[in-house]
């Protein structure tokens, strides 16, 4: 029984993590990518410059992310790759 509840515990604390780091793309996005992302290409809300990037899927973009690509610096500011993915799908989903 206490083995249960201990998995109960364990799969509802996953499951509530999941769900904030889906919401936390928006949070790092604001905090790491907006100020390039509203001034310089691709721009927030240019479907057209994003298509071609959005194409390639998102593991492909967190990549490019990841490495860099100036005048973007290594993780675009971000702390970490999982912050990476989710402001990349984040960037995506608002693209699309």
């Amino acid at each position: 029984m206490k083995r249960m509840m201990i998995l109960a515990g364990t799969v509802a604390a996953l499951m509530v993590g999941g769900q904030a780091a889906a919401a936390d793309g928006k949070a790092v996005f604001d905090k790491s990518c907006k100020g390039c992302h509203t001034a310089m290409k691709p721009k927030m809300g240019d479907k057209a410059a994003w298509a071609p990037l959005i194409a390639q899927g998102a593991d492909a973009l967190s990549a490019v992310v990841m490495k860099g690509k100036k005048p973007m610096p290594p993780k675009g500011g971000a702390k970490s790759e999982e912050e990476v993915q989710a402001a990349v799908q984040y960037m995506i989903d608002q693209n699309k």
